[in-house]
């Protein structure tokens, strides 16, 4: 894969230089897909009475392991606890959200290398409620993923439209946007499939009832793929794009078989571990959809 090269765009922001690729194809047709990813965001929720799920949670995965990747994102302080518990069944424990910087004077926040010290393995940057409540712009994204990068973590870079965005219809030049200046620097040695993972959030849809339809969330995540491409060329075909607009046992499954769908990223659904296995069968279903379709494709071939 080429390098990418820091570039000043007109609204001065240091973006990667776009790779000259065409992005009308996706993913390559000779190329294996990942297995889809499924995370769970605790937000800020659970105590340590909460390991009685993530235990749960552990018992229960021994189905879906191999076909599905499972990660649990929860607070700084059941970390350490809950990799301790979960790495060892396979389900990646991260972080909600990280500081640019390594250490320094930051009262109340916690570095990408404090988190994987802890034992996390990814971690959540530029999530909805960040980008509202904190005013985090796209270069403050991106210099959190980069330092998720740094530390040796998988940064799930989150982006998304508002309702006032959608309404006027600009919903897919804003996602684009966002994509393309959230993306951390990534050198010619890194594979992008396995080094990021973009997540959808309709924000319009959160809390109001609405829920965006199949071929609403297949023509964002196709708009996300072809910026993936042109931003990080062959191997943006490759990166896992999760949706996560209120998922839950009950749509996980029509949503995780709709096209460039990779995987999800779960809310309150991923609270209970019953729940969320729900969640991870229907991502291990899809799964077998999509070879079986790759199988005729191939017959008819």
């Amino acid at each position: 894969m080429n390098s990418l090269q820091p570039i000043s765009g007109a609204s001065g922001r240091s973006e990667p230089a776009p790779v000259d690729v065409d992005a009308s194809a996706s993913p390559a047709r000779d190329e294996p897909r990942l297995s889809p990813l499924v995370v769970g965001n605790w937000k800020m929720n659970g105590a340590a009475t909460a390991l009685t799920e993530a235990a749960a949670l552990a018992g229960l995965i021994a189905r879906s392991r191999g076909r599905v990747q499972i990660g649990l994102c929860v607070s700084a302080t059941l970390v350490h606890r809950l990799a301790h518990a979960l790495n060892a069944a396979g389900v990646m424990v991260g972080g909600q959200d990280c500081h640019p910087e390594p250490d320094g004077a930051f009262t109340g926040d916690v570095s990408a290398e404090l988190l994987a010290d802890a034992g996390a393995k990814l971690v959540i940057v530029g999530h909805s409620e960040r980008r509202g409540a904190h005013r985090e712009t796209d270069i403050v994204v991106r210099s959190k993923a980069s330092a998720a990068l740094r530390a040796g973590l998988q940064p799930l870079i989150c982006v998304g439209e508002s309702h006032a965005e959608h309404e006027l219809g600009s919903g897919l030049d804003v996602v684009r946007s966002q994509v393309a200046a959230s993306l951390p620097h990534l050198s010619a040695i890194d594979d992008p499939a396995t080094r990021i993972a973009i997540a959808y959030e309709p924000i319009w849809s959160v809390g109001t009832g609405v829920t965006p339809t199949i071929a609403q969330i297949e023509e964002m995540h196709q708009a996300i793929r072809q910026t993936l491409i042109r931003r990080l060329g062959e191997g943006g075909r490759r990166v896992r794009i999760l949706y996560g607009g209120s998922v839950n046992p009950d749509n996980a499954r029509e949503i995780l078989t709709a096209r460039e769908v990779s995987g999800a990223l779960v809310g309150r659904a991923s609270l209970k571990a019953q729940d969320f296995i729900r969640v991870i069968e229907a991502a291990a279903q899809a799964v077998s959809v999509d070879r079986l379709q790759s199988t005729h494709r191939s017959g008819r071939a």
